[in-house]
């Protein structure tokens, strides 16, 4: 593996229990890949485009079928290469706590923005196909509740099964979770047993990517 896209969904910089958890796994990977190169992309610092209206009028012209030209193509730039970037990468760790049942609104614009036809996916006789193949992705979270599948509060997790949808459009069905919870809801003592808990699963997974 020769590049790694890690996409960063937290603000909490070194007080963030996603990125304790995420450390551990990039530790791991580095002394498993020593060669590969690691590019962060935090969705909170880096400046990532907004959807405005000649860019969404730039999707319905590719979804026509047609290509970019003038103003269109300029408004697309941007987006262009933030595809790029994320199509450059072998594999893919995505850092994202859990907001409000689901993900922060900056990876929300992330993914609205590299998901387009005719980049990531295309549509096909037999319907959607994705662009992005034969790539792995880890995802590593952390929860304020217990949304595992033995929990009551299970329903309300709509992190998981969405990102799990919106990267298998694209081609990526590789994926791999490790959700560190319950991060609030027990107290700092569960918090921390939770979080070496995820970072040995996140060892674990290291090792075999």
């Amino acid at each position: 593996m020769k590049k790694l896209l890690h996409i960063i969904s937290t603000p909490r910089g070194d007080d963030s229990r996603t990125l304790k958890v995420s450390e551990i796994f990039l530790e791991k990977l580095k002394n498993k890949y020593p060669a590969c190169v690691v590019d962060t992309l935090n969705l909170f610092t880096d400046k990532i485009p907004s959807l405005t209206m000649k860019t969404v009028s730039g999707k319905y012209v590719l979804l026509g079928g047609k290509d970019l030209s003038g103003e269109l193509k300029e408004a697309w730039r941007d987006i262009g290469q933030q595809i790029s970037r994320f199509l450059s990468a072998d594999a893919y760790l995505v850092s994202t706590p859990m907001w409000n049942f689901g993900i922060p609104y900056v990876l929300k614009n992330y993914i609205d923005v590299i998901v387009q036809p005719r980049y990531l996916f295309r549509y096909t006789e037999k319907g959607p196909e994705g662009l992005a193949k034969n790539k792995k992705m880890v995802i590593i979270t952390s929860r304020g509740g217990d949304y595992s599948d033995a929990s009551p509060f299970h329903a309300y997790d709509y992190q998981e099964p969405y990102l799990r949808a919106v990267f298998n459009l694209v081609g990526i069905t590789d994926i791999t979770f490790v959700n560190a919870q319950t991060m609030d809801a027990l107290g700092p003592d569960v918090a921390e047993e939770k979080i070496k808990k995820a970072q040995v699963l996140a060892a674990e997974i290291a090792g075999k990517f």
